[in-house]
């Protein structure tokens, strides 16, 4: 049995090679989003902490990269995720499918602003 991660970047290690580049895209968006946010492994995931309870999960499946919790943002903002979201607090980035870096880094902005 392999280790748990104890970071991100080991973290995405563990996945397979068509998986890493888009895994590795997501964490850079967030890191860009959240400079300076202190990343840890909670619940078996890489996480942002936004401030000293709140954070910002993603974590690689087998079809998809999901982001948690990203609670209902302002209304121009929730239209653009509107087509990604699995459920009131998952935003589901499919692995066929471009990663929008940039509504990546326009949630984890909003959501830090909101726990700020």
């Amino acid at each position: 049995m392999t280790d748990p991660a104890t970071s991100t970047d080991e973290y995405i290690a563990t996945f397979p090679d068509d998986v890493l580049p888009i895994l590795t895209e997501v964490a850079a968006a967030l890191r860009r989003a959240l400079p300076g946010a202190e990343e840890r492994i909670r619940y078996g995931m890489p996480a942002f902490m936004l401030g000293d309870r709140y954070a910002l999960h993603f974590a690689g499946w087998k079809k998809h990269v999901g982001l948690y919790p990203v609670a209902p943002l302002d209304p121009e903002l929730e239209a653009e995720v509107a087509p990604y979201r699995a459920a009131k607090d998952t935003v589901k980035l499919l692995y066929r499918d471009p990663v929008p870096t940039d509504l990546v880094e326009r949630i984890a902005t909003a959501l830090r602003a909101r726990h700020e």
